[in-house]
């Protein structure tokens, strides 16, 4: 055998196959195998074999095994940009200070985020205090080892991934919340794929590990899966075992918190007019529109005149999360406001301006461009992603997969990934993937990600197609695989031809049936919203279940044939091969309106 100095070097990943493996050293699997089985490793051509293995194998074969370089690449941003680094591109360097991180956790239904938000809440807000919290504003604060915490409190990764979706981020740490008994679920993983797509690092907390039928293994090999190794497995995802119930782990929960924290330096300019985001905003007797705000940047002031889109005021009274009367608010700080004119949505980005005759000024103006349409948001198609690509805008193609059942989805992701190796010139990045009709929660994503959402053999439910056509996100609907992969090659060398997109025009409610000589069945309705027309297609929804779709064949109001009836009028309607209609059905009508290509 040679000496070291004269063996070649290779390059060995963290985990690699055994064929991968000969591959890198050019020699027989069969080879490698019966090295292995020296060492008292049984494993087969396609099994994983970990660094410190292969290290020793390839040393065997007079072979010196590295780990590949850490090469760190600019990660070219998709949709906008998030808040916090519009902060650090706007600001100098020397005027940042390090800042609390804002932690949201997400997770599965009934795996303990409350309880876990609870406990972290109760045991860690300034022991002592009497009374304990006073008053609930969504967000409050926790000191461990003399630094703080920002949490906020929301409802999971929809309204996460909604804010995103009006240009907030908020979070700078995702806590994954998974029971040890239950393991990974289909929400863990949307969540998941939801804080991945914000670009926010994870920490998992491995709750319920108390119960007696808790088998934190299992749930590892299942985060490992989705793509977050834990770190003692040689990952870079902190796996932290926790308990609500029993109250063990918390302080190591928030331990991991403040390690990832560190990692990513969270800072902020307490000297800037102050900037940041709404939380959640209500109507109070006795104190009016009362808004809770993260501040993001600079430091908000009672009397500061606030501009949150169209809406405006002046800061008559500014609580912290315990109810207390405060002053001024810095970075991080979640506060609760009054004085505003109206009530903003969750997610708007407010900001401090000179006076409110500024401010009057700005939301009026804001108000007239709303009433023109000119804000409306503009989405990406694949007929148009192509010319984005030439403009220079984007080289990501952003997509969302879902598909019948899970036997369909493994061929159709792989098959995508390929298109990813086959094309240097785009980046193909699945976002998210899942068996199951195409939901609201992946219309949110889409729209946050600027990304198309693609369905196999899968509907779209009512509320997904109806938020879809407001955040004008494209949804491709295909029943042959090959058809859906090649339309994404040809919108990623930009050769699509003409496509046609559905839009949404009116909503009506079946109140009544009737039996017409010559005409047939006709459903008596309300028209809740939109407009219904003579040439438009129809769909029947009964119990949000579609049950049919098909051309308008007759529309009267007052016995009169009309081409179109609007919102608040009473009609009837037959839609063309469909009689079984029931009161308390719904008719959505909508238009397929030709797409020319970019």
């Amino acid at each position: 055998m040679s000496n070291t100095e004269t063996r070649n070097v290779i390059e060995i990943p963290d985990f690699l196959t055994v064929r991968e493996l000969a591959s890198l050293m050019q020699v027989s699997p069969i080879d490698v195998i019966k090295e292995l089985m020296a060492n008292g490793i049984m494993a087969n051509i396609n099994q994983q074999i970990d660094f410190d293995t292969a290290a020793i194998v390839a040393s065997e074969f007079d072979f010196e095994a590295q780990r590949p370089a850490v090469v760190v690449e600019e990660v070219e941003e998709v949709g906008q940009r998030p808040m916090w680094r519009k902060i650090l591109a706007e600001e100098q360097a020397a005027d940042l200070k390090p800042r609390p991180p804002v932690i949201t956790m997400l997770g599965h239904v009934d795996h303990g985020k409350t309880s876990l938000l609870d406990l972290i809440r109760h045991t860690n807000v300034q022991a002592g205090e009497a009374g304990g919290i006073t008053q609930h504003i969504g967000a409050y604060q926790v000191e461990h080892d003399g630094q703080l915490i920002t949490f906020l409190d929301t409802p999971g990764h929809e309204a996460f991934t909604a804010m995103r979706a009006r240009g907030a981020q908020a979070t700078d740490i995702a806590i994954l919340v998974v029971a040890a008994d239950d393991g990974v679920m289909p929400q863990t993983r949307e969540a998941a794929d939801h804080a991945r797509a914000a670009q926010v690092p994870i920490v998992v907390a491995l709750n319920k590990i108390d119960l007696p039928n808790a088998n934190p293994a299992a749930v590892k090999q299942q985060l490992a899966d989705i793509g977050l190794v834990p770190d003692d497995w040689d990952g870079d995802t902190l796996v932290i075992e926790v308990s609500a119930r029993e109250n063990w782990g918390i302080d190591d929960l928030l331990e991991a918190i403040l390690l990832v924290a560190e990692e990513i330096n969270p800072r902020a300019n307490p000297d800037a007019e102050a900037t940041g985001t709404v939380l959640e905003a209500r109507m109070e007797r006795g104190r009016g529109s009362v808004a809770t705000l993260l501040v993001q940047n600079g430091t908000l002031r009672t009397g500061d005149t606030l501009l949150i889109g169209e809406f405006y005021g002046r800061i008559r009274s500014m609580f912290d999360y315990r109810g207390n009367r405060i002053k001024e608010a810095g970075p991080s700080t979640p506060v609760s406001v009054s004085g505003l004119n109206g009530l903003p949505a969750a997610g708007d980005q407010f900001e401090v301006v000179e006076n409110e005759k500024v401010a009057r000024k700005i939301a009026a103006e804001r108000q007239l461009e709303a009433g023109g349409g000119e804000t409306e948001r503009r989405g990406i198609s694949l007929d148009e992603f192509f010319n984005r690509l030439q403009e220079g805008e984007t080289k990501t193609l952003n997509l969302i997969v879902k598909a019948d059942v899970q036997g369909s989805l493994e061929p159709l992701v792989t098959s995508l990934e390929k298109l990813n190796t086959d094309n240097e010139a785009v980046e193909l990045e699945i976002l998210h993937a899942s068996t199951g009709n195409i939901t609201e929660s992946d219309i949110m994503l889409a729209s946050a990600s600027d990304a198309v959402v693609l369905g196999f053999n899968v509907d779209v439910d009512a509320a997904a197609r109806l938020t879809a056509t407001n955040e004008n996100v494209e949804i491709k609907l295909y029943n042959v695989i090959y058809k859906l992969l090649e339309e994404v090659e040809l919108a990623m060398r930009g050769l699509l031809g003409p496509s046609y997109r559905e839009t949404i025009i009116g909503r009506a409610e079946v109140r009544a049936v009737f039996q017409i000589s010559g005409v047939g069945t006709v459903a008596g309705c309300f028209m809740r919203t939109g407009v219904a027309r003579r040439n438009a297609q129809a769909r029947i929804i009964r119990n949000t279940q579609l049950l049919h779709t098909g051309p308008v064949s007759s529309l009267k109001h007052l016995q009169e044939n009309v081409r179109e009836v609007r919102t608040g009028f009473e009609f009837g309607v037959s839609i063309g091969g469909f009689s079984d209609y029931q009161a308390g059905d719904i008719i959505e009508f909508f238009e397929i309106q030709r797409v020319e290509p970019a």
